[in-house]
Parts: C-alpha cells; sequence; structure tokens
C-alpha cells in the first residue's frame, strides 16, 4: 500500500518561498504519475502540478505557472513542490496525491492522498 506524507508547510509573507515535499513509501515502483492539490476549506481542490514519474514530464496550473516547480527525487522516493513569489491566494491546505495510471490535474479521483500540509501566505 502506497503511503504519502507531506512535511515543509508554513507560514510566510507574499513574495517569499517555501518548499513542501512528499515521502512516498510501500509500492512506489508502480507510481506512474505524481501531483500536488490545494484546497482551500469550503471550496473544491485544485489541481496545481503534476510529474510523470517515467518521463519526467510535468505540467503546472496555469495560476502557478512561472513560479511553481514540481520535481522528484528518486532515490529519496520524495516529490517536492518549490513555490516562489507565493500570493495570499497560494493559501491553502497542499496535498500530496498518487496514482498507479496516468492522471491529470483536472482529475480529483487519483488513488493515494496525503494527510495535507498548511501552507499560509500573509500580505
Amino acid at each position: 500500500q502506497v503511503q504519502l506524507v507531506e512535511s515543509g508547510g508554513g507560514q510566510v509573507q507574499a513574495g517569499g518561498s517555501l518548499r513542501v515535499s512528499c515521502q512516498v513509501s510501500g509500492g512506489t515502483h508502480t507510481i506512474a504519475a505524481m501531483a500536488w492539490f490545494r484546497q482551500i476549506p469550503g471550496k473544491e481542490r485544485e489541481g496545481v502540478a503534476v510529474i510523470y514519474t517515467g518521463s519526467g514530464l510535468t505540467h503546472h496550473a496555469d495560476s502557478v505557472k512561472g513560479r511553481f516547480t514540481i520535481s522528484e527525487d528518486k532515490a529519496e522516493n520524495t516529490v517536492s513542490l518549490q513555490m516562489n513569489s507565493l500570493k495570499p491566494e497560494d493559501t491553502a491546505i497542499y496535498y500530496c496525491a498518487a496514482d498507479q495510471n496516468f492522471r491529470s490535474l483536472g482529475d480529483n479521483t487519483w488513488m493515494f492522498w496525503g494527510q495535507g500540509t498548511q501552507v499560509t501566505v500573509s500580505s
């Protein structure tokens, strides 16, 4: 069973940077795609960035393109999201997701989810 544990959230001022990471364990060789989603309480979960583990191909949502970068470290079994030029509207709980199939950011039915980590950006 794949397990995902996020770390690295916190509070930062607008314009600052944060890096969140997701430690993957159990069945990592079966994972085809990993992604970061975010959710503000009372709103729908939004796909932020995805990486396809075989090819390394990435895709970022328009709202974060040029500011956020998803990456993976195969040796450490981690996927990270580097967030620069943060804005107050980036404030949300950030979730790591993984799937054994090729999922997209528009799909909320990913197979495995982490518990989430809070990111707060103050103005």
